[in-house]
């Protein structure tokens, strides 16, 4: 009688785990199906001689962490963490497909405003990433201390989707304007729309504005007549295009803003020409004028080469020289390894 027992028990947790692997590797499946991890990193080498002294350094400029998931075929959420530096989310939303040319987004991600500043650092050809407009006037980088440095990111609703066969494409939000991880210091949120068209295969034409009221951070020496936590008009627009063709990729954009009575435009044109299946030439022209009416301008000239030695990692070296209107010239030597999963 125990033998029989004691046969049943072990024939009963048997089945009982075989059950549990069952379900653990049904669970582990579905995970594998709905989530996606990817994550980059991007390293390098500075030399700057602007100012009294020069500098060189080896830096840190991006590690990343993405997560998606798929809840169903067309609700799905997006994460994305920055380790660099002190470490903040950048990314943060959920978004429904509601038909294939109309989908809604809410929570923090890209400003659609410009050509470049929706791209992704992996992509983009200099290792500065965006052109001296674009870093100012969508907040990236801390240039605007009115704006503060947002990695051209801010919290609010988003509609987009391509139309007529993918011809033109759309986006149209209601965002803060006080960029990332931050609540609203005023009553006023920004409109921001873009539209481009895509003509043919290799061409892209089109714009985009922001209009909105900001809350100023810090003081600006370019607007000295804003105060922190002032609101002030802060209104931009931007028209360019693209060209993308196996040899060579083109973009250009002219840029305008509004901030207060301050008025500011820039333009850019960058190029990449494939010499050979993994090497590009880069080069680039980058003009900006922060103050129109104090011909608050530089322009900056770049040169370099970029080596993609494994699907999406790359090696790259640049030299820009900078030429500002008011000051002394100054020149910048980078390298820059990126790796990417």
């Amino acid at each position: 009688m125990k033998r029989i027992l004691l046969s049943c028990l072990l024939l009963l947790s048997i089945h009982t785990l075989k059950a549990q692997d069952t379900r653990l590797n049904n669970v582990v499946n579905t995970l594998k199906e709905r989530i996606t991890l990817a994550g980059y990193a991007q390293v390098g080498y500075t030399y700057d001689d602007a100012g009294e002294k020069a500098s060189n350094t080896f830096d840190l400029k991006r590690a990343i962490f993405m997560a998606r998931g798929k809840i169903t075929d067309k609700w799905s959420c997006y994460f994305m963490y920055s380790f660099a530096n002190t470490g903040k989310i950048l990314e943060a939303y959920t978004e429904y497909r509601f038909l294939p040319q109309l989908t809604a987004r809410i929570g923090q991600f890209k400003t659609m405003y410009t050509i470049e500043n929706p791209m992704s650092p992996c992509f983009v050809e200099l290792i500065n990433c965006y052109s001296q407009a674009v870093n100012y006037l969508a907040g990236i980088n801390g240039s605007d201390p009115l704006y503060g440095s947002n990695s051209g990111r801010d919290m609010g609703i988003l509609i987009y989707g391509d139309l007529f066969k993918k011809k033109l494409s759309y986006n149209l939000a209601v965002m803060n304007g006080q960029g990332i991880n931050l609540k609203d210091k005023n009553n006023q949120k920004d409109i921001v729309g873009s539209l481009m068209v895509h003509p043919l295969d290799w061409l892209s034409v089109g714009g985009s504005f922001v209009k909105g009221k900001g809350c100023a951070v810090a003081a600006s020496s370019v607007n000295p007549d804003i105060a922190i936590g002032d609101s002030y008009t802060r209104n931009r627009w931007s028209a360019g295009a693209t060209i993308q063709t196996k040899p060579v990729s083109l973009r250009t954009e002219y840029l305008a803003g509004k901030d207060g009575h301050v008025k500011s435009d820039g333009y850019y044109a960058t190029a990449s020409v494939h010499v050979l299946p993994k090497f590009d030439i880069v080069a680039s022209y980058d003009y900006f004028n922060k103050d129109k009416a104090q011909d608050y301008k530089q322009s900056n000239y770049v040169a370099g080469v970029q080596w993609w030695f494994y699907p999406k990692c790359r090696l790259q070296a640049q030299y820009t020289y900078c030429d500002p209107h008011k000051g002394e010239n100054s020149n910048l030597l980078q390298a820059q390894l990126q790796v990417r999963f």
